[in-house]
């Protein structure tokens, strides 16, 4: 389905009891909402499950130009207005988990809590020439030279290749994200710089990483932990980047006994 929010037209999905919790989740860089299809079948027993494309991917609107995670918070905040919900708990994953951070420091009034998953709240300085060379690689060649590289930092060696039915679905989202949309996200990557802000948030917050995760690594998890008083940290291994595909029993285990303990 899609809704107007924040000036572009947001592809969602809704589903679970009406009158459950609302519970909304937040996909990586290069994927789409089906990344949380696992997780949100469980989780819609008992929550309304909102999932929605993240702007540049999937079937939302990818206009072109940088944008920024100020941008992208909005649209969430528009999103969850559009849709008449006062407050949710927030779960996001690696770009997904900066949003939320960004959402948590600036109208923590509609987070009931926060998941943070496989995700950073810096990107160091001697980094952001990696993400200057994905945005030039992309501006020049599009999405095919992303693929394999992407897929190789997002899951480990033997999940690649024993696990064809998850890997060639991943490979899809990849390939499919909008070129614009993709770059646009990376520019508001590039830019993140939370850390220093993290002690100011008090939501109950859960932390999960693969403890083989390359791209946003087990001491950047560590560092958020730090940060937020309270939080809780769950490592899971093996599993790197995506490690809600790679380990989808013990990723939904953790995020369904910590929403458990909140009720």
């Amino acid at each position: 389905m899609k809704i107007s929010a924040n000036g572009i037209q947001v592809n969602y999905t809704l589903e679970g009891p009406a009158d459950g919790p609302v519970v909304t989740m937040s996909h990586s860089l290069a994927t789409d909402l089906s990344m949380w299809d696992l997780q949100a079948k469980a989780l819609a027993r008992r929550y309304r499950v909102l999932r929605y494309d993240t702007r540049g991917h999937g079937g939302t609107e990818a206009p072109a130009g940088a944008y920024t995670l100020s941008q992208l918070a909005e649209d969430a905040r528009a999103l969850l207005r559009a849709l008449g919900i006062a407050r949710t708990h927030w779960i996001g994953l690696s770009m997904g988990g900066m949003i939320g951070q960004t959402l948590a420091l600036s109208s923590p009034e509609l987070l009931q809590s926060l998941s943070l998953c496989d995700t950073s709240s810096r990107i160091p300085a001697d980094m952001k020439h990696l993400w200057d060379e994905r945005i030039a690689t992309v501006e020049a060649k599009g999405m095919e030279p992303m693929v394999e590289p992407t897929v190789a930092r997002w899951f480990t060696p033997k999940f690649i290749e024993t696990r064809k039915d998850v890997i060639e679905p991943v490979r899809a989202m990849i390939r499919h994200t909008p070129p614009k949309g993709y770059v646009g996200c990376c520019h508001a990557i590039k830019s993140l710089d939370l850390t220093d802000r993290l002690k100011a948030i008090t939501l109950r917050t859960l932390i999960i990483v693969g403890a083989q995760d390359m791209g946003t690594p087990l001491a950047a998890s560590q560092a958020i932990n730090q940060q937020i008083k309270g939080s809780e940290l769950v490592v899971l291994d093996p599993a790197s980047h995506l490690s809600n595909l790679e380990q989808p029993e013990a990723f939904t285990g953790a995020l369904e006994a910590f929403l458990k303990r909140l009720a």
